[in-house]
């Protein structure tokens, strides 16, 4: 492979280390919209997976993924392995100066996540994660309002993230999302921090206490299919979670999701997709000038092949141009750790019935 591309960009070259999860062929699809960006390699010890993704891309690939980072030359890791593996990856890939992309939630608990921020640190790579709901066109908007105060100071507010249920992970190949030790958890550890991480962004606000529950739809799995919690934030916040794996696989799309934040002036509400090309934010201002009164705006969402789609582009563009420009990614390390860390909270909350603190953990 040549030094510089036509494009004019010096490669970059990817490897997938582990290949059982539900994402990994979307993320592929999205790699191939970025110009001079290359997936060469995958690793996985599951031969049957491996072997389809490798025939199917004309790819390396390797039962060890340590086997891969001796012998490829690679710039960049995708971590795809169980929560539980990922830190010893990532630390060995850092030592290797390779670049991270951890997909979320990173790791399986806060303490794999300094781990794995420790070793980019050390080495100068860089590390993210795909937050991607950051990057929708409707989430720039609610922030811009909040920014603005059309809202006024947020009090409150509510988030509904629920997907297929947890039978999806079994069938794509992913059954270890079901047993802790390996995950970390359920619902909220998977689809929860997607919510925590955006209300954290639109507030530009920090968790500081908790009060969780946890349920149990039974079927032997030792994570929760479901989890509600109330999270109030430094600057006076209290919002809402209600995080599932409970959606009929008949339903479109798979999912249900709601986001909404009330104000002292006036409340947002949007219900987020990736796969409308149109979508409305209702917002309800008494603050003065054009903003005020009951607005329903509606935003263009362009539609495109791979994980998470345009949000998931807009993502890998940004975080690659972190890499080729040397700067530091919009989405760090840090903020994985503070998703977990609210998450952890809520967690042991369930488990005592008491109001947590995300940094109250004496471990």
């Amino acid at each position: 492979m040549p030094d510089m591309e036509a494009s004019g960009l010096k490669p970059i070259r990817v490897a997938f280390l582990g290949l059982a999860h539900l994402h990994a062929y979307g993320y592929k699809l999205l790699f191939g919209y970025l110009p001079a960006v290359h997936v060469v390699a995958a690793a996985e010890v599951d031969g049957t997976l491996l072997d389809a993704f490798t025939r199917a891309y004309d790819l390396r690939g390797y039962s060890d993924w340590r086997t891969l980072l001796d012998r490829e030359a690679i710039d960049l890791a995708v971590l795809f392995l169980p929560h539980a593996d990922r830190p010893e990856a990532a630390v060995a890939c850092a030592e290797h100066r390779i670049h991270i992309l951890a997909e979320k939630p990173m790791a399986a608990d806060s303490a794999g996540v300094r781990l794995m921020m420790d070793a980019a640190r050390r080495s100068g790579v860089v590390l993210s994660t795909p937050y991607v709901w950051r990057y929708h066109p409707v989430s720039i908007a609610l922030r811009d309002l909040v920014r603005a105060g059309t809202l006024g100071g947020i009090f409150g507010g509510q988030g509904l993230f629920a997907a297929r249920g947890a039978h999806r992970y079994v069938q794509g190949g992913a059954g270890w999302m079901l047993h802790r030790a390996r995950s970390g958890g359920g619902a909220m550890h998977n689809l929860g921090v997607h919510w925590i991480d955006l209300f954290r962004w639109l507030l530009q606000d920090e968790v500081v206490e908790v009060t969780g529950r946890s349920i149990h739809f039974g079927g032997g799995n030792d994570v929760e299919d479901a989890a509600l919690a109330i999270i109030a934030f430094a600057g006076g916040a209290v919002l809402t979670l209600d995080v599932s794996y409970s959606v009929p696989d008949i339903c479109p799309g798979g999912r249900e999701l709601y986001l909404a934040l009330r104000g002292r002036k006036g409340f947002a509400s949007w219900r987020p997709s990736l796969t409308e090309r149109k979508q409305s934010l209702y917002v309800c201002s008494g603050a003065e000038g054009p903003q005020a009164g009951l607005q329903e705006t509606e935003y263009p969402y362009p539609l495109q092949p791979g994980y998470a789609g345009w949000c998931g582009r807009a993502f890998l563009t940004d975080f690659i141009g972190a890499i080729r420009q040397g700067r530091a990614p919009t989405i760090a390390g840090t903020d994985g750790l503070r998703a977990l860390q609210v998450v952890e909270a809520i967690y042991r909350s369930a488990e005592s019935g008491t109001a947590i603190r995300p940094d109250s953990d004496p471990r």
